[in-house]
Parts: C-alpha cells; structure tokens; sequence
C-alpha cells in the first residue's frame, strides 16, 4: 500500500515554510512574535530565519532589527505567475473593468478554501473598495468566493462542507453573512445555476461586489473576476442592472482569452 504523501513530510521544512507564510499579512515581525504565532522555541525560528536570510528569501531590517521577505520571494513569485497564463492576461482584464466602471476590481483564486486574491486594479475616488491583492478571504461571505465554490464540481462542495463548515462553521463577518449552512448551500447551488454571486455587505459593511466565473480550457473554473463598490453607490438592483454585466462580460473574455469555449 502506497503511503500518503503527508507521510513524507519533513517538519522542519514544514516549519520552514510555515515562517515564510507568515509574512503574507504583515511587512515586517519579530523573532518573538513569529515563535508566539508558531508555537515554537524562540531558537528555532532564529535558525529558520538566519537560514532564509542566506539565501535570499527573508531579510533583516536593520533599522528596526525585525524581519521581512527578501528579493527571493518576489523573484519566485515572478516565476509563479509567468508559468500561469491566467496571471500572465487576467491584470489587463482587472485593469479594463475597473477603468469601465469606475470602480476597484479584482481577480482571486481558491486555495485551501480561502479566496485569494492575485490581482488587483483600483481607480482614483475618495471613496471606494480597497485593493486587497495577496489577502485571503473566506469563501462563504465573497461574491468571489461563492462563484469560486459554488461553480466547481460537486466534489468541492461537499469537501467545504466536512472540512470548513463542519468543523468551524460559517464565521459571521457582518449582520448580513449568512450563517445558516443549508441556507448557503442552497444559495451556493443557485450561483452555479446563474453563473455569478453577489455580496451584500456580507464580508465587510458598506460593501458590495458582483463576481463572475473564469474558465480555461478545458472548462474547468480556474479563477473569478469581480468588482467592488460601495454600498453608498450601490444597491442590489443597480449592482445587477449596472456592474453585473460587465463583470460577466470581462470574465468571459479573459476565459476565451484562456481557450474556454462556452
């Protein structure tokens, strides 16, 4: 019998990797604190860090003596994102439809049943959604998210629902987050159906988002486009009647772009 691949896993490289995801929501930490958020010994994660600084991945600002990733980390995710077409095309379709609305538009991908986001494209208001480029998201409170779960196969949905909802339920974000699993289910199948989610001030107060699917060429979902406005300028009658079609309009060019054919 084959082993798992779990079983092959060698901790202090897990470890290792570990320190460098921690670096995903902050510029800059500290010895103590990494240990603290790793529980591990104040020793280790010296040894971790000095072992990344050498070659190249974490450096050590001297003005603060904290840490933050090096030129390495940049230069792997450059090599990340030119080996994938749909990071190659999708910034100009982010860029094109936040220009046409007027508003922040984003692209983001499901990983571990998290959105993330992968690119970004905000307009010159005084007032409007924040570029969350590289920040993670739940899946259950996103237009992006619901779009991302709710248009995969049938297999994901019942994965997010042993391993997400069933073990810590669906977080409530806001007021408007819906709370109640069969409740998301049945909204999550009615995405799939119509081919795009909205968000109601369910992730964040005052803000809505409408997103659509993104596919390749073998018509698998590989990413969804979506844009965020506030809720000021936005009620859900004008985000389907005004952004809606734009948002579907650009995921599907970006998808033939990719080869889908619908």
């Amino acid at each position: 019998m084959r082993k798992a691949k779990g079983d092959y896993a060698i901790q202090t490289v897990t470890n290792a990797l570990r320190v460098l995801e921690e670096f995903r929501g902050e510029p800059e930490i500290g010895v103590a604190e990494l240990a603290r958020r790793l529980g591990l010994h104040k020793n280790n994660v010296f040894r971790l860090l000095a072992t990344h600084e050498e070659i190249g991945y974490i450096e050590q600002n001297p003005a603060t003596g904290r840490y933050r990733l090096g030129i390495a980390a940049l230069q792997l995710g450059q090599a990340f994102a030119r080996s994938r077409p749909l990071l190659v095309r999708g910034p100009a379709y982010v860029d094109d439809l936040s220009a046409r609305t007027t508003e922040s538009a984003h692209l983001a991908m499901l990983d571990r049943f998290e959105v993330v986001h992968v690119a970004g494209s905000a307009p010159s208001r005084l007032i409007g959604g924040a570029l969350r480029v590289g920040r993670r998201l739940p899946v259950h409170c996103t237009a992006l998210g619901k779009v991302l779960l709710g248009c995969a196969p049938e297999g994901e949905r019942e994965a997010f629902d042993k391993k997400v909802v069933a073990e810590r339920g669906l977080e409530p974000r806001t007021r408007h987050t819906i709370r109640d699993p069969d409740k998301f289910f049945e909204h999550v199948r009615t995405v799939a159906g119509q081919g795009f989610a909205l968000d109601l001030e369910e992730c964040e107060e005052g803000l809505t988002c409408a997103a659509a699917p993104v596919h390749d060429v073998t018509g698998r979902v590989v990413a969804a486009i979506s844009v965020s406005v506030p809720a000021s300028r936005a009620d859900e009658q004008s985000l389907i009647e005004q952004f809606l079609p734009q948002v579907v309009s650009a995921a599907e060019r970006l998808s033939r772009e990719l080869g889908h054919h619908a």
